[in-house]
């Protein structure tokens, strides 16, 4: 059976430019920390990546740390600081949030107190976009880099939270951004190695990886990719609300990531949908990958006014460059099938 992958927001694709990089870097011998030919080569790779992820996101060079993933950067940018977030952050966020904030039925935060908050640029399992406040403290922007123009300095936030495998990257590297002239005390103490903010020798293949795909992250938005993934997401709503007619789109009144699709369908449980399209040969999820394994309803969507039944059944597919129009149309077909067949037996 030919497999339609359809959930790019738990992880994208492995970009060919990011493997390449990451292939180029396996025969690099030297430790970055050392001063001689085989470690000066290490270490200038390190830079040209930070450079390039720099780039991507519209920050400086020397301001990005990086990190083993979004959660350890959510971890060193939030532990101890009495922040105060939303029931839709990611869970590496919400660990540390010791006061909630509001959350309005189309998804977006109401933030009294910047410079204490920390506030998701998009959610990944609804696609929803903030408005971020000048002066907010911590931003996750790990869903909406590499898929909508981000500009880390003209952003107002004093850090930023970030991933590689969401933009293509490889998994288990990632960053923390700050802004320039704020540091923040090492969780993990050793060589002092990333300007002495995490220390431990640096993985130099993810993040050759991670700049590699950033680069090519920013190409695809300045070439307008991302608008036809857009078209694409459009044309599946349509056929889905065809089958449907009372299907809901979350989040689809204000502006969400060109590729995210979380439609609830009253009654149908979204993990029994999950597994009904992976027999059907399609990837999709019941929301965040991390809670993938938790049979409960969505969070997300209870923080959004969802009452638990409803948010039982979410259901996210999300969508890439690589997807098709005809990828679209099959999984619209089968799931329309699938539909027809829990109405029948709860009718």
């Amino acid at each position: 059976m030919k497999r339609s992958y359809l959930d790019w927001n738990a992880t994208a694709p492995l970009r060919p430019e990011a493997k390449a990089a990451m292939v180029a870097a396996m025969d690099l011998v030297g430790n970055p920390s050392s001063v001689h030919a085989e470690g000066r080569a290490a270490k200038g790779v390190i830079e040209r990546a930070r450079g390039q992820v720099a780039e991507a996101l519209g920050a400086q060079a020397a301001d990005i740390v990086f990190t083993s993933g979004a959660t350890e950067a959510a971890a060193l940018a939030l532990a101890g600081r009495g922040i105060l977030g939303s029931g839709i952050e990611h869970d590496a966020v919400r660990e540390w949030i010791e006061e909630s904030l509001p959350v309005d039925p189309s998804g977006q935060v109401s933030v009294a107190d910047p410079a204490r908050s920390t506030l998701q640029l998009a959610n990944s399992e609804t696609g929803v976009i903030q408005s971020l406040p000048q002066g907010l403290a911590v931003s996750d922007m790990t869903q909406a880099f590499g898929k909508i123009p981000v500009a880390f300095d003209w952003s107002g936030c004093d850090m930023a939270l970030i991933s590689a495998h969401k933009l293509g990257g490889p998994k288990g590297i990632g960053a923390l951004v700050l802004r320039r002239g704020l540091d923040v005390a090492s969780r993990i103490k050793g060589g002092g190695q990333e300007m002495g903010r995490r220390s431990g020798t640096e993985n130099l293949i993810g993040i050759a990886g991670f700049g590699a795909a950033a680069a090519a992250a920013q190409r695809d938005l300045d070439e307008g990719v991302w608008e036809r993934v857009e078209k694409l997401r459009t044309i599946l709503e349509k056929a889905l609300v065809s089958s449907a007619k009372e299907i809901i789109f979350v989040g689809k009144s204000g502006p969400r990531l060109p590729n995210t699709t979380c439609a609830v369908v009253p009654g149908w449980r979204g993990e029994t949908q999950v597994m009904q399209m992976d027999l059907a040969g399609f990837a999709v999820s019941a929301g965040s990958a991390c809670s993938s394994g938790k049979v409960k309803a969505s969070r997300v969507l209870g923080a959004m006014g969802f009452d638990e039944a409803a948010a039982g059944c979410a259901l996210r597919i999300s969508i890439g460059p690589a997807t098709t129009e005809d990828e679209l149309l099959r999984f619209a077909e089968r799931w329309s099938a699938q539909y027809e067949k829990m109405k029948a037996k709860a009718g």
